[in-house]
């Protein structure tokens, strides 16, 4: 296929966090909000003003500095990112607002904020308690969290309009954003998709990294090119596969998962389009900060939501993907040492095979996989086993 004109554009930016357009909007005197977890909703971090950055460390080589502070048997994406903020790689952040959802990254973040890593003189940290359920009760303590911890010390600290306006406006951008994605993201679903999974997994990563409105205008003419696009002539791939798990922050995982023969159709991870790139639909009669927070109640699909009907559901908008994809398989993935994943891996790769008739391949790995020799073996080995099962079946028949 002829190469996406902005591809190489998007892969630049995803090279550092603050990259040049973080370094555009910073130096327009926008707030840069640090991200890092989808139970604060994005939304409200992008108001009039600010914009939001997810954390993430690129290029990451050694974590012995944040192996010290957090120890050898917590998440390595946690410690790569604190590693990277010892190094000074987010001078650039005027606050970190942060969910009391994972411990692992709780420390994390605490270790920033203690170690003084972000040195202006206003940069502050905030943490609040989310939801571990969703029903009404768990909604109204979301929406005061929210209200607490992100929206008033935005004002209070920098002066940002957090007014209905305001809440809005952050809405019609981000929906804006959800739209394209969710459109370039529809051709997976074809025979032979005209984008690769690798490539739609660069843009939506960048959504999460960058200032959304100085992007929106180079996403709107991906989409254009991909429209008249010709895929090439033959499949390259032998497979098409869901991918379900933790946080992938780094598109040569999808990469490598597709050199090894299995086309990623759909992205159930955080970072992946499902369920973080959904609109935001609002009504003119209720309170707007309700509205996102109940949404987001809704859609979250993390397995920190441990009530039977979440856990339930989970499978089911799994198995709604793979069907919408027409996948072969799913590949469940989880960071080493992340305790929400490892059950929920644990317990899915079995439901999904077992009751949903899926073939399914179950990995834990590091934070940094692009080179990783044993996860393309493996790969490979559930590209030839679902092969097996499709002659098999048409043998039957």
């Amino acid at each position: 296929m002829k190469d996406l004109k902005h591809l190489y554009y998007f892969e630049n930016l995803l090279q550092e966090v603050n990259n040049d357009l973080v370094r555009e909007a910073t130096a327009d005197g926008r707030i840069a909000v640090g991200s890092v977890c989808s139970m604060i909703p994005e939304v409200l971090l992008n108001l009039p003003g600010c914009f939001s950055v997810r954390l993430r460390a690129p290029r990451t080589g050694s974590i012995e500095m944040g192996t010290y502070y957090m120890t050898s048997l917590l998440c390595e994406c946690c410690r790569a990112i604190l590693e990277r903020a010892i190094e000074g790689g987010y001078q650039f952040l005027d606050c970190i607002i942060a969910p009391d959802a994972c411990v692992q990254m709780n420390r994390c973040v605490e270790n920033i904020e203690l170690l003084k890593t972000c040195g202006k003189e206003k940069f502050f940290v905030t943490y609040s308690d989310v939801p571990m359920k969703s029903d009404e009760t768990a909604l109204k303590h979301y929406v005061k969290q929210m209200r607490l911890k992100a929206l008033e010390p935005l004002h209070e600290v920098y002066g940002v309009d957090i007014s209905e306006v305001a809440l809005r406006k952050a809405v019609e951008l981000h929906n804006e954003i959800a739209r394209l994605i969710t459109d370039i993201g529809e051709y997976r679903k074809e025979e032979n998709p005209r984008i690769t999974g690798y490539e739609f997994s660069v843009l939506t990563t960048a959504t999460y990294c960058c200032p959304k409105d100085l992007m929106v205008e180079k996403l709107r003419e991906t989409l254009e090119q991909i429209k008249t696009r010709e895929p090439e002539n033959r499949k390259k791939y032998r497979a098409r596969v869901v991918l379900v798990g933790s946080e992938i922050d780094d598109p040569d995982i999808i990469k490598l998962i597709e050199d090894a023969g299995a086309l990623v159709v759909a992205d159930r991870f955080c970072f992946g389009s499902f369920p973080g790139r959904q609109e935001i639909i609002l009504n003119d009669t209720e309170d707007v900060l309700t509205q996102i927070c109940g949404q987001y109640l809704i859609w979250g699909q993390c397995p920190r939501f441990m009530n039977t009907d979440k856990i339930n559901e989970r499978h089911t908008y799994v198995d709604e993907l793979a069907k919408h994809f027409h996948a072969d398989g799913i590949i469940y993935e989880q960071m080493k040492f992340c305790d929400y994943w490892g059950y929920e891996r644990s317990l899915a790769s079995h439901v999904m095979r077992d009751e949903f008739n899926y073939p399914v391949l179950s990995v834990d790995r590091p934070y940094v996989v692009g080179a990783s020799g044993q996860l393309r073996t493996r790969v490979q080995a559930f590209v030839e086993s679902m092969e097996i099962k499709k002659i098999q079946g048409a043998k039957k028949q």
